[in-house]
């Protein structure tokens, strides 16, 4: 393989786990930017839709690769979005006035929760992810691309337009947006608070639990630790983008996967994680606001 074709065939690899993380780092930001909360138990909401995907393709067969896949996509989203508005509802509404350090323990002690109840459920070992899609592969000039990438891809790209879409063009971003200002004067002119928070934890949960379904189709095993450090990369590039900013967390996805590629492929597959973590301790260091900045607003 000539160093070109290397540098391409890391890009499309860094691309694809670039695009899952987006995914996943999307939930993050939308939470922060609304409550200023870091919710660590948004890496176990992952991993939860990744088994939710692997439960409802294993409940189906016979019926088309592309129709299994809308199925597992839609009932982990519908299982994690209610999730999602569940862990708002029960664990972090009550201590919403509470200092932050109080919200951080609570967030870990849910990531502890669902971690292991689904290594209850499901066993510590690995499960194995069945093939959603056929095993396809296309090749340019050496360089190898596969139908699993293309949908990692399409997928990603249709939700994060999407959400962009939700957020900018309809009653419920205005909402979500206010929110994110002020939460005491939207509650003062009507505006649902409680409601709009429970909403955004639902929508980011739901973006994770697509991010799970097509990093078992990636990878083609899960485990119920899965959610601990693909959650941290999340993470990361929602912090490299600009926590708050959802087009960041969108570039800093993308930027941290072809980084994470890049250095697999030119320095060692074996440290690939300790990339992300260098990114972020540098980030911290020299720009905390992240590549294109914070916006939520400073609050009293």
């Amino acid at each position: 393989m000539t160093p070109l074709q290397l540098f391409l065939q890391q890009l499309a690899n860094g691309l694809t786990l670039g695009a899952i993380y987006a995914l996943i780092a999307l939930g993050y930001t939308m939470v922060y930017g609304v409550v200023q909360l870091i919710n660590f138990a948004h890496g176990e909401i992952f991993m939860v839709g990744a088994y939710a995907a692997l439960t409802v393709a294993l409940a189906i067969t016979g019926a088309p690769w592309w129709a299994v896949l809308a199925v597992c996509a839609l009932g982990a989203m519908a299982l994690c979005g209610a999730l999602g508005w569940a862990t708002e509802r029960v664990a972090y509404r009550p201590i919403r006035s509470a200092p932050r350090l109080n919200a951080l323990i609570t967030a870990i002690g849910m990531s502890f929760v669902l971690q292991n109840l689904v290594m209850r459920i499901y066993g510590a070992t690995d499960r194995r992810f069945p093939e959603l899609w056929p095993a396809v592969r296309w090749q340019w000039g050496g360089v190898t691309v596969t139908l699993t990438q293309v949908v990692v891809w399409g997928t990603a790209a249709l939700l994060m337009v999407g959400l962009q879409w939700l957020v900018m063009r309809t009653r419920l971003g205005v909402a979500m947006r206010a929110t994110s200002q002020d939460v005491a004067a939207c509650a003062l002119l009507g505006i649902p608070v409680n409601r709009i928070i429970a909403v955004t934890f639902a929508l980011g949960s739901a973006l994770a639990a697509v991010g799970g379904m097509l990093f078992g189709g990636y990878y083609g095993t899960i485990n119920f630790h899965d959610g601990y450090l693909t959650g941290l990369k999340a993470f990361t590039a929602a912090v490299l983008g600009g926590i708050g900013n959802i087009p960041g967390a969108m570039v800093g996805g993308v930027v941290l996967g072809l980084l994470e590629g890049l250095g697999a492929g030119y320095l060692s597959s074996q440290w690939k994680n300790v990339f992300a973590f260098v990114i972020l301790v540098c980030l911290l260091l020299f720009k905390p606001t992240g590549l294109l900045g914070e916006r939520v607003a400073d609050r009293a």
